[in-house]
């Protein structure tokens, strides 16, 4: 960046403003900003680095990270290259030039690290869930309003392309219809064996829910962004197919599916949900079904949904997330690949490269993040959002109340105003 910078200095100088255009217009396809604002992370696991890594594409300055321990933080701050590793939170928020907090931390502390960040006058963004009831998360949102800070919830999945092109084919009635169904589910495999161990499995650092708060929240957040339809009402059944797990002794990362001896665990009794069947009611009489698990042999990452309306319909499949089927009654169905010249203006403004050049998971977040910054540095805060917001955090955790409720109750449960 160095580089480019000395290149429009000489340019102006030389007053060449056509190259200095069309470098913006590089920098500006490749969602390269130009900021004065600098980020700071919160969580050294695995997704603190993924969005340290978004961020440095994006060309916004991750000053620091801070960690569960002083040393975690220096450990991870030498290993990612960055200029701090703050020996606790306190002292990051502390940081004059620290602008944007990222809190990717576990479930448990996200409320009070939201909180002391806006009061301390940063924005965040925060990984789901936003807090782990909705009384805490309302209370962010109040708190979000009285600091003028923004608060954005990470629901990076929004952000593929593919997505986005859905969202508009679905809301031209004219061409897809009315929407009828919403089918899908959301699979992975990285808890398949009882010697899986994630701190998600314990409900004190996760909360009560979890497959329905980790991986159930996307899906659901992604249908109500692309169809703009809420959900009214909801009724669910949950199943525990592990009910005692082997707890290493010491940390083990998420998703490394370590092979243990038996005198490196403990068993642990599992409380929290590894299986949840979703049906949602939602607005103009949608209707819609999802199961979600995170023991289904060879699913790494399967966010499948498919959108049936009057005339056409839609499916997305994260594992293929650069296409699109399209389904017809009169006529062949087609697949749709993600190519600027094909899709939808409001996909094009989310893709970096051309046709055939695969844009994936990290790009979610890339152009997730890209929007709040962008937001944040206008300065207009009534606009409309243009991200996952908090208000979107809190309306998600509200539905997910409602599934453990009827869970608990073998009942349809209305998601409260």
């Amino acid at each position: 960046m160095k580089l480019h910078f000395e290149l429009l200095t000489h340019c102006a100088k030389i007053k060449e403003r056509h190259i200095i255009v069309y470098i913006i217009r590089i920098f500006d396809q490749r969602g390269i900003m130009m900021t004065k604002l600098k980020a700071g992370i919160s969580g050294t696991g695995f997704i603190g680095p993924v969005h340290v890594e978004c961020l440095r594409r994006l060309n916004i300055p991750v000053k620091g990270i801070c960690g569960s321990s002083s040393q975690r933080a220096i450990d991870s701050a030498l290993r990612l290259e960055l200029e701090k590793g703050y020996s606790s939170f306190q002292e990051m928020l502390e940081d004059p030039e620290i602008n944007v907090v990222h809190i990717c931390s576990p479930n448990n502390v996200h409320y009070e690290q939201a909180k002391a960040a806006m009061l301390a006058g940063k924005h965040i963004v925060c990984e789901k869930p936003l807090a782990v009831n909705s009384k805490e998360s309302a209370e962010l949102i109040q708190i979000s309003r009285e600091t003028n800070r923004i608060a954005a919830v990470n629901f990076n999945l929004r952000f593929y392309p593919m997505n986005h092109e859905v969202r508009s084919i679905v809301q031209d009635e004219a061409e897809f219809g009315k929407i009828f169904t919403i089918t899908g589910c959301y699979f992975q495999d990285w808890l398949l064996k009882d010697t899986d161990w994630s701190w998600r499995l314990d409900p004190k650092i996760n909360g009560s829910l979890r497959t329905v708060a980790d991986i159930a929240s996307h899906w659901i957040d992604l249908v109500r962004f692309i169809t703009k339809k809420d959900v009214e009402s909801v009724f669910a059944d949950f199943k525990t197919f592990i009910n005692s797990r082997k707890k290493p002794k010491n940390s083990v990362a998420a998703f490394s599916n370590k092979l243990l001896i038996s005198d490196e665990y403990t068993e642990v009794p599992i409380e929290n949900e590894d299986f949840a069947s979703i049906m949602l009611r939602m607005k103009d009489g949608v209707f819609g079904q999802v199961n979600v698990s995170q023991m289904c042999s060879g699913r790494k990452n399967r966010l499948f949904y498919e959108i049936n309306g009057s005339k056409k319909s839609v499916a997305f499949d994260q594992e293929k997330c650069n296409e699109i089927w399209i389904g017809n009654r009169d006529k062949p169905n087609e697949i749709l690949m993600r190519d600027p010249s094909l899709v939808h203006q409001e996909a094009r403004e989310i893709i970096s490269y051309p046709g055939g050049h695969l844009e994936g998971y990290s790009d979610t977040m890339k152009q997730h993040f890209q929007k709040i910054y962008r937001y944040i540095e206008n300065g207009n805060f009534n606009l409309p959002k243009d991200f996952a917001s908090i208000e979107d955090g809190h309306y998600i955790i509200k539905v997910n109340e409602a599934i453990e409720k009827s869970a608990k109750e073998g009942r349809w449960i209305d998601i409260e105003s």
